[in-house]
C-alpha cells in the first residue's frame, strides 16, 4: 500500500492537465471521473464490476453512511473499504450537501446543523467536528470539510454568509483533522471546498481564505451544478483556474454529464463525481458517442446492433439494444444494471480520452470532435 498523498503534473494542453494523484490506496490517473457510492456501493453494480470499467476512485457519502449502519459499525468491521470490499482509492464527501438539502428538516447554527432524518424521523447533528469524526471512521483516503452550500441562484447576502461559514468550518475541520491525523499520520488527507455561489468576488475571497488556511493536497469547488446556468458554472472555474496552485488536484464537485465533464477539463479541473450515470441508466438512459439514446423507445424493439458500436463495455460488447429495450419493457433489474454499468465506462472512456488527448497536445481538436459527435447542432456556445 502507498503512503501519503502527493501530485505530480504530466501535461498541460491550454487549460487542460493530465496528472497522477497518489493516496494510500492507489494511484489516480487524471483527469479521473469518480462514480458514486452513496451507500458504500455503486448502485446496483458489483465492485468488481466498477473496477473493472476504469474506476480507480469512488466516493462515498458522509450523511448516508452516519445514519444507515452508522460510521461505528464501519469502524468494527473494518472501515469502509474493507466494508465494501472496494480495494482503491476512496474519497468521502463531508455530508453537507445532503444537510443542506433538506429545506424544512434542518437548523442552521454556527456550531453545526441539526437535522431530522429522512429515515425515521430521529434528530441529529452534524458539526465540523463530527464529520471529521465521521469520515475518519470510514477512513477513505480523502475526507471533505464540511461546508455551507448555498441554492445555485442564492442572492449576494446568502452566498456571502454560506462562504463565510465555510471558511470558519474549514478551519475547525483543519483542527479537529489534524488531532485524528497526529495517531496515524498519511491515513487520510483534508481538502477543502471554495464556495461563494455566482458571485465572483465571494469565489474570490473564499479561494484567498481557503489558501491561507493551508497547504492543502486537494482543492475542491463546490456549489455548482445546483441550478445555476452552465454559462455560470464555466465563467466560476474561468475565473478560478488562474489562481488555483498547479501542483494542487481540482476537483470540481457534482458535476458528471459527459458534456460537463469535457468543459470542465477544458477549464482545468482534475477530478468529478455525480449521481447521473447510474441514476440515468436505471431509468434507461444510455449516453453515447452520438449522443443520448433512450433506451425504452418502441423505436430500438427489433435494434440488433449494439448500444454504442464505439463502446468497448461488457454491455456494448454482449447484448443489443433491442435485448436491454425488452429488459427494461419487462422490468427485469438486469436492464437497469447494464445501462448503468455502460454509462459509468462511457464517463471512464471519456476522461482516459481525454488524457490521451492532453499527453499528446491535442486536447483542443479532440474537444471540438467530441461534441460535433455527441451535439451536432453545435449548442455548445463556449467553443
Amino acid at each position: 500500500m502507498t503512503i501519503g498523498t502527493e501530485f505530480l503534473l504530466d501535461a498541460t494542453d491550454g487549460n487542460a492537465r493530465a496528472g497522477r494523484l497518489t493516496l494510500p490506496h492507489g494511484v489516480v490517473e487524471t483527469p479521473a471521473f469518480m462514480p458514486v457510492g452513496t451507500h458504500g456501493a455503486v448502485r446496483g453494480l458489483h465492485p468488481a464490476e466498477v473496477e473493472e470499467a476504469g474506476a480507480t476512485i469512488i466516493l462515498g457519502n458522509t450523511y448516508h453512511l452516519h445514519l444507515r449502519p452508522g460510521e461505528e459499525v464501519i469502524r468494527q468491521l473494518g472501515g469502509l473499504h474493507r466494508f465494501s470490499t472496494w480495494p482503491r482509492p476512496m474519497l468521502t464527501d463531508s455530508g453537507g450537501f445532503q444537510v443542506f438539502s433538506l429545506e424544512g428538516l434542518r437548523t442552521i447554527e454556527e456550531t453545526g446543523v441539526s437535522f431530522v432524518s429522512h429515515i425515521d424521523g430521529s434528530t441529529h447533528t452534524l458539526t465540523p467536528e463530527s464529520s471529521m469524526d465521521i469520515q475518519w471512521a470510514l477512513g477513505a483516503d480523502v475526507a471533505m470539510a464540511f461546508d455551507h452550500v448555498v441554492p445555485g441562484q442564492a442572492d449576494h447576502a446568502l452566498a456571502t454568509e454560506g462562504m463565510e461559514r465555510t471558511l470558519r468550518w474549514l478551519e475547525r475541520c483543519r483542527d479537529a483533522h489534524a488531532n485524528l491525523a497526529d495517531a496515524n499520520p498519511g491515513h487520510q488527507t483534508l481538502w477543502p471546498i471554495v464556495q461563494g455561489g455566482a458571485h465572483a468576488d465571494l469565489r474570490r475571497r473564499s479561494l484567498e481564505g481557503t489558501l491561507a488556511l493551508g497547504p492543502w493536497t486537494g482543492l475542491a469547488i463546490g456549489g455548482l451544478s445546483v441550478g445555476e446556468p452552465k454559462p455560470v458554472m464555466h465563467n466560476t472555474l474561468e475565473l478560478l483556474g488562474p489562481h488555483l496552485p498547479s501542483d494542487t488536484p481540482r476537483y470540481l464537485m457534482g458535476v458528471g454529464f459527459p458534456e460537463d465533464l469535457v468543459e470542465g477539463i477544458a477549464r482545468g479541473v482534475d477530478l468529478f463525481d455525480c449521481v447521473a450515470a447510474t441514476r440515468n441508466g436505471r431509468h434507461g438512459s444510455a449516453w453515447t458517442a452520438q449522443g443520448r439514446v433512450n433506451v425504452r423507445k418502441a423505436a430500438h424493439r427489433t435494434a440488433d446492433g449494439p448500444l454504442d458500436p464505439t463502446c468497448d463495455c461488457t454491455t456494448c460488447g454482449r447484448f443489443s439494444i433491442g435485448y436491454l429495450r425488452h429488459l427494461f419493457v419487462a422490468g427485469e433489474m438486469l436492464g437497469m444494471r447494464l445501462v448503468s454499468l455502460h454509462n459509468i465506462r462511457f464517463l471512464l472512456r471519456l476522461t482516459e480520452d481525454a488524457r490521451r488527448a492532453i499527453r499528446e497536445g491535442r486536447f483542443t481538436a479532440w474537444r471540438r470532435a467530441w461534441h460535433a459527435r455527441y451535439n451536432p447542432r453545435g449548442e455548445v456556445a463556449c467553443l
